[in-house]
């Protein structure tokens, strides 16, 4: 009753304790992929809505509209208009600097101005947070009134990269912590104290393998290491019949050696010490090997 009651407690701890590690990696993915995406995406569709509405007005338009900003793509946003209109490049490129400038968020990106036919490009340049890296060209030439769409694309830093590192981090955390805990939490198999498997009564003889000794009417004899592993073997099968072959491999083949007559010379030394208890005994068994009988 006590060794089950541990053991329940032993498992009652062992869940909880995978509960909790749970319910932290719920906690970190909740906060990980939160992280103010709602917010921070609507914040860079005004920029964007903004970025098209000066567009607008340097073409000298006023009243239409800038249509709503469509995400084509992870980090890939497309401006849209509603009539025709003409750009100067060092405008649109000078625009978008300014703006998208004050986004700690979008320091690298790419613009392409599609044309709304054929969705060929019509103008294009890449911005970067090292000036050195920027990709601009064909400034000082205006661009013919008509029909353009704008695609801004992100380097995918900033929010994905923050959010993606702290998940994996947390995650990384939770899974080492949980490694941890399973590898010392973990239930282990608990022996009953009723069997002490070094202490083996044979007959009225004790045979304690720990400490390598008989105990015979309160007389304490001394075993050696080898007398011990084969006295041992007899004793967690007596009167069965063991092979020879099976006593030589088990007891010396890890020695690398086999000698034949040393089974028999140990089986000798074995009968000497058993001799005062006469209900027990080590017999040949012609052709088999030997068995350690016990006759109550």
């Amino acid at each position: 009753m006590h060794l089950s009651r541990n053991q329940l407690l032993a498992k009652r701890k062992y869940l909880f304790g995978l509960v909790v590690l749970l319910f932290i990696a719920l906690i970190c993915a909740a906060f990980s992929t939160d992280y103010n995406d709602d917010f921070d995406t609507a914040r860079r569709e005004v920029v964007l809505r903004r970025i098209g509405h000066e567009l607008l007005l340097q073409s000298g338009d006023s009243t239409s509209r800038v249509l709503p900003i469509k995400k084509i793509a992870e980090n890939e946003y497309q401006i849209g208009f509603e009539n025709d209109l003409t750009f100067q490049p060092d405008s649109l490129v000078n625009t978008t600097r300014r703006l998208l400038g004050k986004d700690p968020l979008t320091p690298d990106y790419i613009v392409n101005v599609l044309n709304c036919a054929n969705s060929s490009v019509a103008y294009g340049y890449a911005i970067s947070k090292n000036k050195k890296d920027n990709i601009i060209a064909c400034r000082g030439r205006i661009q013919p009134k008509a029909c353009y769409r704008i695609n801004i694309k992100f380097k995918p830093t900033g929010i994905n990269t923050a959010k993606n590192g702290y998940l994996l981090g947390s995650l990384s955390f939770v899974a080492f912590a949980g490694f941890i805990f399973l590898k010392v939490a973990k239930p282990r198999k608990v022996l009953p104290d009723s069997q002490p498997t070094d202490r083996i009564t044979l007959g009225s003889v004790v045979f304690d393998a720990r400490n390598r000794t008989l105990i015979i009417n309160e007389k304490i004899i001394d075993l050696t290491g080898t007398e011990t592993r084969v006295l041992r073997i007899f004793a967690l099968s007596p009167n069965e019949t063991i092979a020879r072959s099976r006593l030589q491999k088990e007891i010396w083949e890890d020695e690398g050696v086999i000698v034949g007559r040393s089974l028999d010379m140990f089986i000798s030394k074995l009968r000497k010490k058993l001799e005062p208890d006469p209900t027990i005994n080590i017999v040949a068994i012609r052709g088999k090997g030997y068995k350690l009988e016990i006759n109550a």
